[in-house]
């Protein structure tokens, strides 16, 4: 294949409008961000190092751990390189599709990777075509996320199809708030953006990743479909709820993923910084979003932003929009069947701290990843793959720096 020159690429895009939006000229201040443990100011040091204790605590049976589960406690799953991260983790989720519907696995998509009792360990079973892995997330700097408005995130995609001369097209996806019943939000946190409050996601996990229930998620899981009741000991809710708010409080406080300080101001990453941009990869990876202003009511005026989340500027390199980059597990959530080959935008902050990457963290290099967007994502694939070796090594070294 011809290579072009990075001048070329960029010149290309402009005419055919692939442009970035201009910053404004006085950008908010940014968020903090660093690998240090330590609170962004949403809660005191002392109140956020309790609040890490509860999120890293291992549960156990008499606590209400299982009978099926995937991990004792969240920080088994948020881990690197500080509590809250990432990890080398993956759940298991499987069902099939009949008449052009995807229907869930018996019990659900989730399938535990552990249970208290043989007796009730969890199988993909036969008939069940659609199986796929997920990586857990990185949670650090979600209480920003959770901050960013909803009309932020629905300008993002309104612009991308001009941006992309029709080839992107991000979708926003309405979901339930658990603590706020009757209203919705649009969705943010997990591979399907099947939630948008903290709190919410924090009860999913609990009781999905340990099988623990509160007054959020009240029922718990089965087994393939088969009941757990003889093997459940504890009564329902296990959780009163207090854990749930801890976690979510915890997420709320912990500071941005860093940018690699040395790395980043290299001739090399800031020349793939530019080649990052001028291929259009920013388009999806968008690099600056701002938060909304103090005060602001958000989660059905259950969650109020306050000054540490407040207008501050974010460097996720995420729309968190939902996108067929040709890369689907066939898995449908909250969003309904059109969205079953459609997975969340990887926050790309924060990179450097993965050893796997993409959703089913399959890909074990970044260039093998990046060649396996397809869909919406094939023209700037396509760009990748004409850049000189030079200009694609600048690009690597630019995401390694994140």
């Amino acid at each position: 294949m011809r290579k072009l020159s990075l001048i070329t690429i960029a010149a290309w895009l402009l005419a055919a409008g692939w442009a970035t939006v201009p910053r404004a000229a006085t950008p908010p201040p940014d968020a903090p961000t660093g690998y240090t443990g330590q609170t962004n100011g949403v809660l005191s040091p002392a109140d956020f190092d309790a609040a890490l204790d509860v999120f890293a605590e291992q549960e156990t049976i008499a606590e209400g751990l299982g009978p099926v589960f995937n991990a004792q406690s969240c920080g088994e799953c948020h881990q690197n390189p500080v509590t809250g991260g990432v990890s080398q983790i993956t759940e298991v989720r499987a069902g099939h599709v009949s008449l052009g519907k995807f229907i869930d696995h018996a019990g659900g998509s989730l399938i535990h990777s552990r249970a208290i009792d043989a007796a009730i360990q969890e199988h993909v079973q036969r008939n069940n075509e659609v199986r796929a892995l997920r990586t857990s997330l990185n949670t650090l700097g979600d209480g920003f996320v959770e901050a960013i408005a909803d009309e932020t995130l629905l300008a993002i995609a309104a612009r991308q199809p001009s941006q992309s001369n029709g080839a992107i097209a991000g979708q926003a996806i309405k979901v339930p708030i658990g603590e706020a019943p009757g209203f919705t939000r649009v969705g943010r946190f997990g591979w399907k953006d099947q939630h948008a409050s903290l709190q919410s996601f924090a009860a999913d996990a609990y009781l999905n990743e340990m099988g623990i229930t509160s007054p959020l998620q009240p029922v718990e899981n089965s087994s393939n479909g088969r009941s757990i009741a003889p093997f459940d000991t504890v009564g329902e809710p296990e959780d009163d709820g207090g854990d749930v708010v801890i976690f979510a409080q915890f997420m709320r406080s912990t500071m941005a993923p860093p940018r690699d300080a040395e790395l980043s101001n290299t001739a090399e990453a800031l020349r793939g910084e530019k080649v990052f941009s001028a291929i259009g990869c920013n388009i999806c990876h968008v690099t600056s979003i701002t938060t909304a202003p103090l005060g602001t009511k958000l989660n059905g005026g259950k969650f109020v932003v306050p000054a540490a989340l407040a207008s501050k500027t974010i460097h996720p390199f995420s729309d968190f929009l939902l996108h067929d980059i040709g890369t689907g597990d066939g898995i449908v959530q909250n969003g309904g069947q059109g969205t079953a080959n459609k997975l969340r935008t990887a926050p790309l902050w924060g990179l450097r701290t993965h050893d796997r990457f993409m959703h089913d963290a399959a890909s074990l290099t970044l260039t093998n990843a990046i060649l396996r967007h397809d869909g919406e994502a094939s023209a700037v694939r396509a760009r990748f793959r004409s850049l000189f070796d030079s200009d694609q090594d600048a690009l690597l070294a630019f995401l390694m720096s994140l």
